[in-house]
């Protein structure tokens, strides 16, 4: 069996055990689309948001692109961005890197990786930024790993700027951002950084 086909059956299988467990599961995601949350995640196939999260489809609107970026001129991610949180409504972003990301490794290094060059430059300013902080750690991992934190906060401050979430925090106290690193090694997410709406100040009129 070709490895394209075994998938096609696993779908099959999956379907028809979604239905086991809930006749109207589909029929429930088919008419709605209500989740709470926008990932926005590193397309390493070992970081499924659904499954690390433990939710079901329909509860996590997802974007993915290589070590997790918001860059400012990248059309598709800021579409994702503002379906979800002016149309879905949104109530918090989450920004989740994971350690040992290619991604960050590669631009770390002075190698060519032909397009995905001009993708990470931004990661490779960022390490310039922190890098004797970083080049102070005598692991390779550790420093890798110290680097994904970095670029994770810097995704989260991006997120901040952008006019979608500018635009809506100036109207409403949500969506909240958050700052997560998933570990390969054990499953487990850490909390980086988070950003809340900003408080409205009440204008008072003394009568």
């Amino acid at each position: 069996m070709q490895a394209i086909e075994k998938l096609l059956l696993e779908n099959k299988a999956w379907a028809q055990e979604k239905v086991n467990e809930d006749p109207t599961f589909f029929k429930r995601l088919e008419n709605v689309q209500k989740p709470e949350f926008l990932w926005i995640g590193c397309s390493d196939s070992r970081v499924p948001a659904n499954e690390i999260t433990n939710t079901v489809p329909g509860e996590i609107f997802v974007h993915r692109n290589i070590a997790n970026l918001v860059v400012e001129d990248d059309v598709n991610c800021l579409s994702v961005l503002e379906y979800a949180v002016v149309h879905l409504k949104v109530k918090h972003v989450i920004v989740c890197g994971h350690y040992n990301c290619g991604g960050v490794k590669a631009a770390m290094t002075d190698q060519s990786f032909g397009i995905i060059d001009k993708w990470i430059i931004g990661i490779k300013e960022l390490y310039e930024e922190h890098r004797k902080e970083i080049d102070a750690l005598e692991n390779e991992a550790d420093r890798v790993n110290l680097m994904v934190e970095h670029n994770v906060r810097k995704q989260v401050l991006n997120l901040a700027k952008t006019d979608t979430i500018q635009k809506i925090w100036a109207r409403e106290e949500r969506p909240h951002i958050h700052g997560w690193v998933y570990g390969l090694k054990d499953g487990h997410i850490k909390q980086i950084f988070s950003l809340a709406p900003p408080v409205k100040k009440l204008n008072y009129q003394i009568v």
